[in-house]
């Protein structure tokens, strides 16, 4: 891979080396196509890069890899990604103390969490039980053919209660789909809870941006143009930011929401949600298990001790701690309001802990009310395509797809 285009004649240009963009060059260099890869930043990945600094590894946004998802299967060796798992379940912090739900099918121990009265009533616990084994077991396409209410609608409709919604659905997915209302997709919450029963949550030691790494070395050298920002396509291709021009009888624009709609006037592109993630160097860990923490006041969406998940996120001696909150946060004092809030779900002191990263991601994940198209047509001229998590759903799984639907549609086309 080279930091600036190369020559030669190419039959497909790719703007932008995420996992969207790099899917689609994988199966498009399968099918025997010439294809060059630009990329405006220094490294591949889009949102999942990885940055290390200080011994410690720093996600840009809390983000995990789910061991379910079709098209990470198929395109990378999961041993690779050597993969260290988060606990199958949760606990969720409420104003009488911690409730944790683990997950019954995996750790038998587990079901006494669910006992009645604990977390829900009986009725609510079975409204669960049928949902989540239906979720399970079904296709994906049952899923998508029905009908698309909001995620709380759907809740209901399953039998389960406000009660524990509130205890659990709303913290919980709430950092999922990035909105606390949980007016997301219904049809999308039911492939994510169907994902998350099948698969296990996971963090590869190098960082999540071991992912998009390890794409791209599937690539021919050369293949691969870091540094090189795109100015706008052209009747031939691309113009590129220095003025250089690279023809291409077929461009497909792999970027975010904002880049893909300046490069391509016209297109119509969703909302986004927007997320903060701060990062907390410890020097002792607060708590020695690799399991997310959610808070029914959503003072925070989630928290984490990445280090218990993987030891290779921090240095010897030192804990690193991961919390996010919902939107850009740039308040004054924003970060010391959420080692306030930590030092209570965590019951330690956290005056000691050192601010040592924060990532403010405005362009997270698209909204996805309903009804939302689970996947569409990446054609938006003729030899132009438009690919990424917004085409698709907000998920790796999503953007990935939408890559393989744009070299399928791209290849139809020729």
């Amino acid at each position: 891979m080279t930091r600036g285009a190369s020559e030669g004649a190419v039959d497909v240009v790719v703007v932008g080396a995420g996992v969207a963009g790099l899917a689609c060059a994988q199966d498009l260099v399968a099918a025997g196509l010439r294809v060059r890869v630009l990329e405006a930043s220094d490294a591949a990945g889009g949102r999942m890069r990885t940055d290390v600094r200080d011994g410690f590894r720093f996600d840009r946004g809390f983000q995990v890899v789910n061991t379910s998802y079709p098209q990470l299967r198929r395109r990378l060796r999961l041993s690779e990604l050597r993969l260290r798992p988060f606990t199958p379940g949760l606990l969720v912090h409420t104003p009488q103390g911690k409730l944790r739900l683990g997950d019954p099918t995996r750790h038998p121990r587990m079901a006494a969490d669910l006992r009645p009265g604990r977390l829900a009533t009986l009725r609510d616990l079975a409204g669960l039980a049928m949902m989540s084994g239906r979720d399970l077991l079904a296709p994906p396409r049952v899923l998508k053919r029905q009908t698309d209410r909001t995620t709380r609608t759907a809740l209901a409709q399953a039998g389960i209660g406000d009660e524990l919604v509130e205890t659990l659905f709303r913290p919980f997915l709430s950092g999922v789909f990035l909105e606390d209302e949980l007016e997301t997709s219904s049809r999308f919450f039911h492939l994510v809870w169907r994902s998350m029963l099948r698969g296990t949550l996971c963090l590869p030691a190098r960082g999540v941006a071991a992912v998009p790494e390890l794409m791209a070395a599937t690539l021919p050298d050369g293949t691969v143009a870091f540094d090189v920002p795109v100015e706008r396509l052209t009747d031939d291709g691309v113009l590129t930011a220095r003025g250089d021009e690279l023809a291409a009888p077929a461009v497909v624009v792999a970027a975010g929401p904002a880049a893909a709609a300046s490069l391509v006037p016209g297109l119509r592109v969703p909302a986004t949600r927007s997320v903060t993630t701060y990062y907390h160097a410890a020097p002792e860990r607060p708590r020695a298990e690799p399991t997310l923490i959610v808070d029914t006041a959503r003072r925070v969406l989630n928290t984490v001790v990445l280090s218990e998940v993987s030891p290779t996120y921090a240095p010897p001696g030192r804990a690193l701690v991961s919390t996010s909150v919902l939107g850009v946060d740039e308040t004054e004092g924003g970060e010391a309001e959420v080692r306030r809030v930590l030092a209570e779900l965590y019951e330690t002191d956290t005056t000691t802990w050192e601010p040592v990263a924060a990532y403010r991601v405005a362009e997270a994940l698209p909204a996805m009310p309903p009804p939302w198209p689970l996947s569409r047509t990446t054609r938006v001229s003729p030899g132009r395509y438009v690919c990424g998590d917004h085409r698709a759903t907000g998920s790796v799984q999503g953007a990935m797809a939408s890559g393989a639907r744009a070299a399928r549609e791209l290849l139809a086309d020729r």
